[in-house]
């Protein structure tokens, strides 16, 4: 593609996130919206006309929208269960991809799209839209001048009563909110999971069927410790949305309290530049410019299962009340998805990997975005 050619973009799923992802494509000089797809062809219709796009066509599959019109990408903004069937089908009809995270239901189900951008040759990538806070960026920047970091940690202290499906959730805490914080982790130290020690609780006074708290230690790449402690069921002194973050390390701290800029002492230096958009804008036209331009995004597949594997990692080891490697665990979802894969070609990608989490390691090595 030409950089500045705006791209023909297909957006899958039409309820309150995907509004919010047409929304933004359709402002941008980035993209061209060219579809909207939902199960509920009347919301993908109102979704559409709300932006006063009655010429954009909509459908209730993307089988029958890519069989209607000619697009560049695809941006998947479905539920979880829906995402490996939504983003196989782009990558097979050899479409890029950007979605909402997770990549899919489970670890496996996201590995095997990783092997199915590798067989397609085609960007699959999600956006961890937490990644985009100026101010993280600017805690890790204040960080570096402070040498060498032995311990993170994050503090989330909420009480948000959803009600629906969080409320049932086994692992609501964990499953649902904990991918931002050890995505963000991953990001600020520069390291990825090595192992992890986790324990879920629920406090008496939960409205929560499953843990509605947990405490993770995780050893990162480095030597560094990363610990979340973090609960939903905490009203009071709230913490933002974004928890509280420490780093210590061999020369000063930092510390974040998610909502104002970062501190550090001894003072490591100004705030640096903006970004451009932040969060989900910010996804979106980080995304264009890869497809256009070849430039890395920091959420490609193979770079973000890595933060997936921190979330499943957590819930084991808070089952079996024991330390989980990472590597372990990802070897055991590549095993599980080469079980059940049903093409040929990606199955043999996988069985071709070798070790899951030294093939991962190696994409995500060169997609660190610098905080410089």
């Amino acid at each position: 593609m030409a950089e500045n050619t705006p791209l023909r973009i297909i957006i899958v799923g039409a309820g309150n996130m995907g509004r919010r992802w047409l929304a933004i494509a359709e402002k941008s000089p980035a993209y061209d919206v060219v579809g909207v797809v939902d199960i509920v062809v009347d919301g993908a219709r109102a979704a559409a006309d709300e932006l006063g796009r009655s010429d954009v066509p909509v459908t209730a599959t993307l089988a029958e929208m890519l069989d209607t019109v000619q697009a560049d990408a695809v941006a998947n903004v479905t539920i979880p269960a829906a995402h490996v069937d939504v983003t196989g089908l782009a990558l097979e009809r050899g479409l890029p991809v950007l979605s909402e995270k997770p990549a899919a239901a489970t670890l496996a189900e996201s590995i095997a799209l990783a092997a199915a951008s590798e067989v397609s040759g085609r960007l699959f990538a999600v956006s961890q839209s937490r990644r985009h806070n100026s101010q993280l960026h600017d805690l890790k920047r204040r960080a570096v001048p402070l040498g060498q970091v032995g311990i993170a940690t994050t503090e989330f202290f909420k009480a948000p009563h959803f009600g629906g499906f969080r409320d049932e959730m086994e692992h609501p805490l964990l499953v649902d909110m904990a991918i931002h914080p050890f995505d963000s982790a991953r990001f600020v130290l520069d390291a990825d999971p090595v192992a992890v020690y986790c324990e879920e609780y629920n406090p008496s006074w939960s409205w929560y069927a499953g843990d509605a708290a947990a405490t993770a230690v995780f050893e990162m790449t480095g030597g560094v410790r990363y610990i979340y402690t973090g609960s939903w069921a905490s009203p009071g002194a709230e913490t933002s949305w974004n928890g509280s973050w420490r780093l210590s390390a061999e020369g000063g701290g930092a510390t974040w309290n998610g909502d104002d800029d970062p501190t550090s002492d001894p003072e490591s230096g100004p705030s640096g530049e903006r970004l451009a958009y932040g969060g989900v804008s910010e996804s979106l036209h980080a995304f264009a410019d890869a497809v256009n331009t070849g430039a890395p995004f920091s959420g490609e597949i193979h770079d973000n299962i890595l933060s997936l594997a921190m979330v499943e990692a957590a819930v084991l080891s808070a089952q079996t009340g024991t330390r989980v490697l990472i590597d372990d665990v990802l070897e055991n979802a590549r095993t599980e998805a080469i079980g059940a894969a049903v093409d040929d070609a990606v199955r043999a990608a996988l069985e071709a990997w070798g070790p899951a989490g030294e093939h991962l390691r190696t994409y995500s090595s060169r997609l660190v975005v610098s905080a410089g």
